[in-house]
């Protein structure tokens, strides 16, 4: 596995493992195929695993943790704080003031069995604290030795801006792939101004572009996803017209439609490390072998022509999701 560097110094492997689903959201989960699947991402050379303190309530870092045992020197872990759940999972807000942001990474540490965080990020960008005190109090952590390096997720231009001027910003994680162009329009000019690496998650559009589902009905039972608009029955067969393109494409070049969404988030940049998903072994491998996938021209021009703004149908989060992005 190849490697990219994000922010000029954090050296990663070339596509990392996003290890949400392996606890919440994407239905139901088997702690022990979980484990496997992150011990044969290691194996691959996928050394950069996102978790966060909400995913699961805690349980997701905790899985990490145990999984990575024993092979510490062989990942890049990076987890997030500020989306607070209660011991219920029900959703408490977002804080970032400055207190919390050292107590959450104190708890983090304490879950994933670690000394230090490779990359810490904020989740998500609290309104009523100004970003200059959140990250302040994360770079204390830097200064602690607790945490590497930053990251903010899902914040808009001005408060990347003003973070940076902080203390150094390493990475941007923000939604990312062939139906959620949004980011090329402010986000990524801006972070390539400020030398800040883009940290994309769902680059297969959680799932979407693989091809996997024909009908709302293939989503289990407790899959988050069956509250997404772009998953909803009256968006459904519109978005599936354009993973057609993505299949179409993909069979032509004997690769998978998953490879070919993965393998244009890779062509977008050198700076760029997608993070895609999974809980199964077949699908990591698919993933691993499509960080090689390297699209023709050709390819790249007619995706962006077919999956335009107005192509893709339905925001991609109910509109509460959409109020706390981009701030």
């Amino acid at each position: 596995m190849k490697t990219r560097t994000l922010g000029g110094t954090l050296a990663v492997s070339r596509i990392g493992l996003g290890c949400m689903g392996m606890s919440e959201f994407y239905g139901t989960g088997d702690d022990a195929e979980s484990a496997a699947v992150i011990h044969r991402a290691l194996d691959l050379g996928i050394s950069f695993l996102d978790t966060a303190d909400m995913y699961g309530v805690g349980r997701n870092e905790e899985l990490v943790g145990r999984a990575i045992k024993g092979r510490r020197d062989e990942v890049v872990l990076a987890t997030k704080f500020g989306n607070v759940r209660g011991p219920k999972g029900e959703r408490l807000g977002i804080n970032g003031r400055p207190d919390y942001v050292k107590s959450a990474c104190d708890a983090s540490l304490k879950r994933l069995g670690v000394e230090a965080i490779d990359l810490y990020y904020q989740h998500r960008v609290d309104p009523t604290v100004p970003i200059e005190e959140t990250v302040g109090a994360m770079g204390d952590l830097v200064r602690a030795g607790k945490v590497h390096h930053l990251g903010l997720s899902e914040a808009g231009p001005e408060t990347i801006r003003r973070a940076h001027k902080e203390h150094k910003i390493a990475a941007l994680q923000t939604e990312y792939s062939l139906w959620s162009r949004d980011p090329e329009d402010e986000i990524l000019p801006t972070i390539r101004e400020l030398g800040i690496g883009f940290v994309p998650y769902s680059p297969l559009g959680r799932g979407f572009l693989t091809g996997r589902f024909k009908r709302p009905e293939d989503l289990d039972e407790g899959d988050f996803r069956k509250g997404s608009p772009r998953f909803s029955k009256e968006n459904f067969d519109r978005n599936l017209k354009l993973v057609a393109l993505v299949e179409s494409i993909a069979a032509k070049n004997g690769v998978s439609a998953s490879q070919v969404a993965l393998a244009w988030v890779l062509a977008k940049g050198e700076d760029i490390v997608p993070i895609p998903g999974t809980k199964r072994i077949a699908y990591l491998e698919q993933n691993a072998a499509g960080a090689d996938v390297v699209l023709s021209a050709a390819d790249i021009e007619e995706l962006e022509a077919a999956f335009t703004r107005d192509a893709v149908a339905g925001q991609r989060y109910p509109e509460a999701g959409m109020k706390a992005v981009g701030l």
